[in-house]
């Protein structure tokens, strides 16, 4: 009689979903951290609002709305309502405070870092599945809130990586000019409106010829997907065209005097309400800027609208403007790490009444990416304690206690696994450990360890062209007492810090 096969599943992530390694997320928590001090020292308040909303909740502002589920990951849950992953951490903070409306101090400042998923098409840097870290004021109304939020993003910037002026820009446009573009064009209809700020969103990866069929009819992309466009005619296409066009320089130019850019929106925007008072409001925030020390970091740019449709004023990208170069020699464009703006309806959605509100969103994830082009914080550094004589665990076990809880505690693990000192020492070499202690029956004795420097051993090795010389001298191991052996392993970390 033949066996039945077993079934074994196909082992395979998810297309858009990524596994986070050690050092990915070791990344990802110390900017969150970093982050996470500033948002502190500018007087917010910490907040976590849970993976899941009911679906209602979040609302119908996503950018890919064509999606299943309306751009989310939505489940039944068993009392029949739809819940989903939150897709970004703004929305559930408008339905805490509208929870919480009479309880809470207003303006809410609030910080919230964490992961948020988006059931968008997947591809190269876009992913399902990202870390933000958010700060908002709730209950703030006018431009000088908005102008809060941009130094904010500015000082981010500055300070999670130490980042100078030539690195970085906070780009800043309004969406109530784009309101104005479409009054003047006799068209301000919701669906319509909302397809061309999506159409203008994707401006970096179409172009100004993709942007142009996004106005119009639509566009078909080099996988043969169709994206309906907003039905504008050839004028009307122009019009917008030459609207983006005003602010659209190279990034690294921040030294465009804006005045030039309100006299160029003035002309397009004609004489509408919603143009006029975005400028009024801009010129606010320019000068409130200023008094903040930060009227070098910022620069209109019309082109950025963000594509999330809840937006209601002002908005602003943070980019990077470093570079570094993939191995074929051409340039890498890091782009947007981060953005914000006002939104005065989500809260409204629930209360009915009018509240004010504004946010950043720095994108740790897409950070944590682009670092992976530059220079990175390694963990502490790692010793491994090799189990020479497998009946005295216990007593590895306690070494590797004393060593965690010395002074300035090292980062320290016993041999677990199966194997002689062979398969131990490069089990050591694997995982990057910067030391090996070995203590044997000859060591136990005389009450010492012997301690492999292994960083310095492979350097060594790699310069010491003579064996003889080598076995001879072995600057890279020495012995110490048993009790010395974290104050050597310190000393040997201090001095090569030195």
């Amino acid at each position: 009689m033949a066996k039945t096969r077993m079934h074994r599943p196909k082992a395979r992530r998810p297309r858009g979903f990524e596994d986070r390694t050690a050092r990915v997320l070791r990344t990802e928590r110390a900017l969150a951290d970093a982050v996470s001090r500033v948002y502190e020292r500018w007087g917010f308040e910490p907040l976590q609002t849970p993976a899941f909303e009911y679906a209602d909740a979040l609302g119908k502002f996503l950018p890919d709305e064509e999606r299943p589920n309306e751009g989310v990951f939505a489940v039944r849950d068993d009392d029949a309502q739809w819940m989903a992953l939150r897709y970004d951490l703004t929305a559930p903070l408008a339905r805490f405070v509208a929870e919480n409306f009479q309880d809470i101090a207003k303006p809410f400042r609030r910080y919230q870092f964490g992961d948020v998923w988006r059931n968008e098409k997947p591809g190269p840097g876009r992913f399902r599945q990202f870390v933000q870290c958010d700060a908002d004021s709730v209950g703030a109304p006018g431009p000088v809130a908005d102008a809060e939020m941009i130094a904010l993003a500015s000082e981010v910037m500055m300070d999670v990586r130490g980042l100078s002026d030539k690195e970085y820009v906070i780009r800043v446009n309004d969406r109530r000019f784009l309101d104005g573009v479409m009054e003047f064009l006799g068209d301000a209809t919701r669906e319509r409106r909302l397809r061309v700020l999506r159409a203008i969103d994707k401006i970096d990866r179409v172009g100004f010829q993709g942007l142009e069929q996004l106005l119009g009819e639509g566009r078909k992309d080099k996988s043969g997907d169709f994206t309906e466009g907003a039905g504008l005619d050839a004028d009307q296409r122009r019009h917008v065209l030459d609207f983006v066009k005003i602010g659209v320089k190279d990034a690294s130019d921040k030294t465009a005097h804006n005045a030039q850019v309100f006299e160029q929106l003035t002309r397009v925007l004609g004489d509408t309400d919603a143009g006029k008072r975005a400028v009024v409001d801009m010129e606010t925030i320019a000068a409130v800027l200023d008094a903040l020390g930060k009227s070098d970091n910022w620069r209109l740019d019309t082109s950025v609208v963000r594509g999330l449709g809840y937006y209601t004023g002002p908005v602003f990208e943070a980019e990077l403007l470093a570079e570094a170069i993939h191995e074929g020699g051409s340039p890498i464009r890091f782009g947007s790490v981060g953005g914000g703006g006002r939104y005065d309806d989500l809260v409204t959605r629930f209360t009915g009444q009018a509240v004010p509100a504004t946010g950043f969103s720095f994108g740790v994830s897409r950070f944590a990416a682009i670092l992976g082009w530059r220079d990175v914080d390694e963990a502490d550094p790692l010793v491994l304690i090799v189990a020479v004589e497998k009946d005295r665990m216990a007593e590895y076990f306690a070494l590797v206690r004393d060593l965690r809880q010395a002074e300035l505690g090292l980062r320290a693990e016993v041999f677990i696994g199966g194997g002689g000192m062979s398969k131990q020492l490069k089990y050591a070499d694997q995982r990057d450990a910067a030391f090996a202690v070995i203590i044997g029956s000859t060591e136990r004795e005389k009450g010492e360890a012997q301690i492999k420097d292994l960083a310095l051993g492979a350097r060594l090795a790699s310069e010491i062209s003579s064996n003889k010389i080598w076995r001879e001298d072995q600057p890279a191991q020495f012995t110490v007492p048993r009790a010395k052996i974290a104050d050597a392993i310190r000393d040997r970390l201090k001095s090569r810090s030195a």
